[in-house]
């Protein structure tokens, strides 16, 4: 039984008894299903019509067949889209006859029906009405422009109009399958039993699903050719076949809308083109009033606070700012951006049960920069002043709900998953700035998948900034030459990266200026590469044509390195993580609460019950490490004893290179999961952050350092960046002066940006490593050193904000690293107090760090070990936990060969004579299997002393 099927068996079971519905906790108490899990579920149903939600806090569902008995007023079914509905009729009105339906004029409450879209909604209409079954329908529009939302609109207008017969919009994203032309056939016709593996029965496709009624299209250019054919044939004739058959003699009946973001007559075939004879372009936001930008933002921000229950206050700059991010992804775009500024509103104002307050000051930088992007515009800016008050204030409206058909609506309520989380986060100990901190990063994550979408249309809009459009368009054609002709694989980056090169040789050659010189180095290197050197010389024969100049033979050359760097994939996704901690289910307390906090798919947890051998834990996480890598290293977090030694033999057993830190918490899964997630580090960048985190809540009284007390060790060479491109010239040089203007603006000085080719790469950067120290890479490629990389196109898409934060986190790093003072005696009983008080929760931390702290001078005096006070503050911090163990009654357990093995050691007679003065201290009296592990910790620091001075 899916999860889904839970929820509804549950609902369905208990609907009678239940009179004022049931709570997401309750469901999720019941089944046994983690709460956002359950949340999510209950979302996706309710857009699904099969059950409904009911106003108020907690929110209350009940089953569809239950509502006639419930008195609350209930939140209407969606109706609202990227187009935007400018008034909602009331649902709670009495149904209409079939003779008044007819009147209702589905298109009347969309905004700009009578202004931007008058012609577009004629069209449709035409379309739907013209005799005998109407005409094939192709909308085209920008992503994010309302496609989807439109073509809804056709069908709830064919449905009224009593045009159709089916209820039931039936869609499907040529896309998702694009990889895999038969699949994408399979689910649009359907099959026949054996017509490819897996094919155990006849099944039928999407056009007999939506016989009787609409099916949209999506992305229609990413149907193969033969997909086309097929599509035309039906259109013809009514018939088709199903894969696997060989005869026509399936019939259908209907109405088939699509829609695409590309050019038809480049991107269809003429055949499939010449059949859809009416085309509807839709506007993008530019194109829309100000009027109509403003009852769109009006419209999707009283979606919010629906959701939400309170209004929602904004001023004027607010709103000019979230008008002005929309850059690449249209009414989308708007939409994303409100639910991110909504999220964080709700979270700084969880303290106001009837308001929140969206503050200028508080938004993320790529929005706060909307108010110039509209500054840019005086007209607009005008039109849209004297449209706006001071101050706007949304409240929630029980007439508008949530869209029937949105690809930008997150399936799940944002609002109620931030509410959980802050809870769990608040029980974890953070502080209110790292909750706000997770949180926010966790909002990130949810919408990234809108930003996915959108990227490339806004980084094509960055690079038109700098690039001019006739070069894009001709890089564009190189592109499709080598997909098409040569069978070439490039990278997304490809565009970039390319255009660039091309527009400095374009203007090398207009300023008159020598062309570039080749080098033998250069030449031996590419001839390395034969194949992209062919390609190399299409390439210059479509520059030729173009231009109508010769390209010379060494930007040949140069063309053949840039295309062996962006053919290569990148090497590697995100760090992998492995927790493994000794117990039942220790590792997996803390994955699971990282899970819920943030979504990530690169942990994994191991439990090792304590008579686990050391033999098969490293077998079981050295298969947990395989799993989980994505090439870029794994992570290794462990709490104690031998683990911490594994990191060599993991790396020699799985080939994976694997970094092991010990005295993992459960704050520090959760930094090394944000870490990972949001971060394009390599494994040794993580590492070194997290052997310097300290936690989150509870500030630690920094060390008043005397003069001289510490020698401080720092880096004395200067700070670099550098930039890299196939000539270190052209492209290097543009993102050599874009880096230089951001550096000046946001005044850092101390950074030099140095340019560095493709070729002899690594040799260059060993040379630059003499005098400088690289903080930070960038380019066309990753060079592989340990610093952070930031791609061409991220760079091109952050307009350096990523840099600039980038170079914060550096002196940030710089600092503490200067200040680092693990070994030294400024690490006191005072701050192992306040890790204490951080970390455990039944002991009293002021008076409990003096006396552990004594015990560890007890046995420093009488084994004669040299104890580092970092190393007396991790046995501190064991021994607050077997202290807690023995206060909760869950003390570990050890095996009897184990027991009689640690009682042979040296310090064995030693920890019991300090256990003993514990027990006459505070009456606690720890047993065997703590000492086993007291004498553990011991051997582990050995070890790693020992590894160290090799």
């Amino acid at each position: 039984m899916t999860r889904r099927e839970k929820v509804l068996t549950y609902m369905e079971k208990h609907a009678l008894s239940m009179d004022q519905g049931v709570t997401t906790s309750e469901i999720s108490e019941a089944i046994g299903v983690l709460r956002p899990n359950v949340s999510k579920e209950l979302n996706q149903l309710v857009r699904e019509g099969r059950i409904k939600k009911l106003n108020g806090r907690p929110v209350h569902y009940v089953v569809n067949h239950a509502v006639g008995k419930r008195k609350m007023k209930m939140e209407q079914k969606p109706s609202i889209g990227f187009a935007g509905d400018a008034r909602i009729s009331d649902h709670n009105i009495k149904e209409k006859s079939a003779a008044h339906k007819n009147e209702v004029d589905a298109f009347e409450n969309m905004i700009g029906n009578r202004d931007s879209l008058k012609n577009q909604v004629e069209q449709a209409k035409a379309a739907l009405l013209y005799p005998p079954h109407g005409l094939n329908t192709l909308i085209i529009g920008p992503t994010g422009s309302g496609k989807t939302y439109f073509a809804n609109k056709m069908y709830h207008f064919a449905l009224d109009k009593e045009i159709i017969s089916k209820k039931g919009f039936t869609t499907f994203n040529c896309a998702d399958y694009a990889h895999n032309p038969q699949l994408l056939m399979s689910h649009l016709f359907g099959y026949v039993k054996g017509a490819f593996t897996g094919a155990n029965s006849d099944k039928d496709g999407l056009i007999q699903e939506a016989d009787g009624g609409m099916l949209f299209l999506d992305e229609v250019h990413r149907l193969p050719p033969e997909g086309q054919e097929m599509i035309f044939y039906f259109m013809d004739h009514g018939t088709y076949s199903r894969l696997g058959e060989t005869t026509k003699v399936h019939h259908a009946d209907v109405r088939l809308v699509y829609a695409t973001t590309e050019d038809p007559e480049s991107s269809l075939l003429q055949t499939f083109v010449r059949r859809i004879p009416i085309i509807i372009q839709l506007p993008d936001f530019k194109q829309r009033s100000a009027r109509e930008k403003l009852q769109l933002l009006e419209q999707l921000l009283t979606l919010e606070a629906n959701r939400i229950h309170k209004n929602i206050r904004l001023n004027e700059d607010v709103v000019q700012a979230l008008l002005g991010s929309v850059t690449y992804g249209n009414v989308g775009q708007l939409k994303s951006n409100i639910q991110l500024v909504c999220a964080q509103g709700f979270l700084n104002s969880m303290h106001n049960k009837n308001e929140i307050t969206l503050l200028f000051s508080q938004l993320p930088p790529n929005i706060k920069d909307g108010l110039s992007n509209l500054a840019d515009n005086r007209k607009e800016l005008g039109n849209l002043s004297r449209l706006l008050e001071p101050t706007m204030v949304i409240k929630p409206n029980a007439k508008r709900g949530l869209p029937d058909i949105d690809s930008y609506e997150l399936p799940y309520n944002l609002y109620e998953i931030i509410g959980d989380k802050a809870t769990l986060l608040k029980d974890e100990g953070l502080d209110q700035t790292a909750i706000n901190n997770f949180i926010m990063t966790d909002i990130n994550l949810h919408l990234k998948s809108f930003y996915r979408q959108g990227n490339l249309e806004k980084t094509f809009s960055s690079l038109n900034e700098i690039v001019d459009q006739e070069i894009i368009d001709l890089t564009k054609q190189i592109q499709r030459l080598l997909q098409e002709r040569e069978n070439y694989p490039v990278r997304d980056n490809f565009i970039y990266a390319m255009s660039l090169h091309i527009s400095s040789f374009i203007k090398r050659v207009q300023s008159g200026k020598p062309l570039r010189s080749i080098s033998s180095d250069l030449i031996s290197m590419v001839h390395d590469y034969p194949d992209e050197l062919k390609i190399a010389e299409h390439v210059k024969v479509l520059i030729e044509d173009h231009y109508r100049f010769p390209v010379p033979e060494s930007e040949v050359y140069y063309m053949a390195i840039l295309l062996v760097s962006l053919k290569s994939e990148p090497k590697a996704g995100k760090v992998g993580i492995v927790v493994a901690a000794h117990g039942n289910s220790t590792a997996s307390s803390m994955v699971q609460v990282v899970s819920q906090l943030l979504s990530v798919d690169n942990i994994a947890a191991y439990d090792m019950p304590l008579e686990m051998s050391p033999k098969v834990a490293l077998d079981g996480i050295a298969l947990q490490a395989k799993n989980i890598d994505q090439g870029n290293g794994v992570l290794l977090l462990v709490d104690m004893g031998s683990l911490s030694t594994f990191s060599s033999k993991l790396t020699e057993k799985t080939n994976v290179h694997v970094k092991t830190i010990d005295m993992v918490t459960t704050a520090m899964v959760l930094e090394a999961a944000r870490k990972t997630a949001l971060i394009d580090s390599d494994l040794e960048t993580v590492y070194r952050e997290l052997r310097e985190f300290n936690g989150y809540s509870r500030t630690i009284n920094k060390v008043q350092k005397k003069k001289n007390d510490v020698q401080k060790i720092s880096d004395q060479r200067e700070k670099a960046i550098i930039a890299i491109c196939s000539t270190g010239e052209g492209t290097a040089q543009k993102i050599k002066e874009l880096l230089d203007k951001i550096l000046v603006d946001n005044l850092i000085d101390d950074i030099t940006v140095i340019t560095v080719s493709v070729v002899n790469m690594k040799e260059q950067i060993a040379k630059i490593q003499q005098n400088y120290q690289i903080v930070a890479t960038t380019g066309v490629v990753n060079p592989q050193l340990a610093v952070p990389f930031v791609s061409l196109e991220n760079l091109l898409q952050g307009g350096g904000e990523s840099f600039v934060s980038l170079i914060e986190e550096i002196n940030n790093h710089t600092v503490r690293e200067a200040e680092a003072l693990e070994h030294s005696e400024l690490l006191t009983e005072e701050m192992s107090q306040n890790y204490l008080g951080q970390y455990f929760t039944f002991i009293n931390p002021k008076k409990i760090a003096k006396i552990l702290w004594s015990y560890c001078d007890f046995i420093q005096q009488r084994s004669k070990l040299n104890m580092s006070n970092a190393f007396k503050v991790s046995l501190i911090m064991h021994m607050a936990g077997a202290i807690e163990r023995y206060l909760t009654r869950s003390e570990m357990n050890v095996g009897d060969d184990q027991l009689a093995s640690v009682r042979l050691e040296k310090l064995y007679p030693i920890v019991k004579q300090a256990n003993k003065v514990l027990h006459d201290t505070i009456n606690i009296d720890l047993s065997e299997a703590e000492v086993y592990y007291i004498v553990e910790i011991f051997n582990t620091e050995k070890e790693k002393n020992d590894t160290q001075n090799k």
